[in-house]
């Protein structure tokens, strides 16, 4: 199991931050709960959390396993409910696997939100991440335009988890009978999987799909990859998420597009909702806040998604390493 550990006392921060003990007490913590968290994904989302716990002088960290396994990501969970912190951000690998774990948190009045993937059927307060329907039609108007609007494609995703079902719905809806899905990969995680199903695709030949379709972020890196190595030109691919690999194919023109989401602001606006569910905590987590029309809380916020391509990619570049301090 990796444990990242960010720790922001007031006292140390005081001058970089301006933070004020008025409301917050050092000793105070937070925890963002995932899978797979050695992932740039989840390094992007710590990095969120850690300043928002910064600014509010606060402590943060986050746990989880490091691999795709939602039962080990579940008693990671109940880990860091017996610590009794101030607030828990989840990202639900499986929805019904950290149901009850985020059930037994709140029943304790400890405020759980989900973050990145929702567990809708769970008590949890809110969620905070993509409008997934959005973000699949998204990638699927620019892979249905790249396509010519006909072909066949592969898609690679993780069944049952409920962001990446959200999206291939939404990819489904613009396809229509247009654009066929061929086949969906059950990647478990593993970007090895991505990697040996296409391997072993292009070169037993029994299936060319002109697309490669990406749910989650490991795969389409594998994809391209393979592709490369082999000499396969003229298909599409369009992938998930920004992790370095992704962007360094985008740049060399073997994956056209990715569906850019925001995990540092999904963790960074997260950890402020906690904060302020924690010091002004309703007389019942319980309550149904989706049937509440005087709810203090929303119950989803869409952090947004965007559509990067060889056009902007630059861009995004210059503006996440401004971001990360680098030149």
């Amino acid at each position: 199991m990796r444990l990242i550990l960010a720790v922001a006392s007031c006292s140390a921060l005081m001058v970089l931050t301006g933070c004020s003990s008025s409301r917050h007490d050092p000793a105070e913590k937070y925890y963002l709960v995932a899978a797979n968290i050695k992932l740039p994904y989840w390094q992007t989302a710590n990095d969120g959390m850690v300043r928002a716990a910064q600014q509010m002088g606060v402590q943060a960290q986050m746990y989880g396993p490091d691999t795709y396994d939602p039962q080990a990501e579940a008693q990671e969970l109940r880990n860091v409910i017996a610590k009794k912190p101030a607030g828990i951000m989840v990202s639900a690998a499986d929805p019904a696997v950290l149901q009850a774990p985020i059930d037994e948190a709140i029943a304790q009045g400890i405020p759980v939100i989900t973050i990145d993937a929702d567990s809708p059927n769970s008590k949890r307060l809110l969620f905070v991440g993509t409008n997934n329907y959005m973000a699949g039609q998204m990638g699927a108007r620019k892979a249905a335009e790249l396509l010519g609007r006909k072909g066949s494609v592969v898609v690679y995703t993780i069944p049952g988890q409920g962001n990446l079902d959200e999206r291939l719905h939404g990819y489904r809806e613009v396809f229509g009978d247009a654009i066929k899905i061929a086949q969906i990969i059950n990647v478990k995680g593993d970007p090895r999987l991505a990697f040996d199903t296409t391997n072993e695709m292009v070169h037993k030949g029994t299936l060319k799909p002109d697309g490669y379709i990406c749910l989650e972020a490991t795969a389409c890196k594998e994809v391209a990859d393979v592709l490369n190595r082999n000499n396969v030109t003229g298909r599409v691919i369009v992938a998930m998420d920004t992790d370095q690999d992704t962007v360094d194919w985008i740049k060399k023109g073997n994956i056209q597009a990715t569906v850019a989401q925001k995990p540092f602001t999904m963790a960074f606006y997260g950890v402020k909702v906690l904060d302020d569910v924690h010091h002004y905590k309703p007389a019942n987590l319980s309550a149904n806040w989706e049937r509440d029309t005087t709810a203090p809380i929303p119950v989803f916020v869409d952090t947004g998604a965007s559509l990067l391509d060889k056009s902007n990619i630059d861009e995004f570049q210059r503006a996440r390493q401004a971001a990360s301090g680098q030149k």
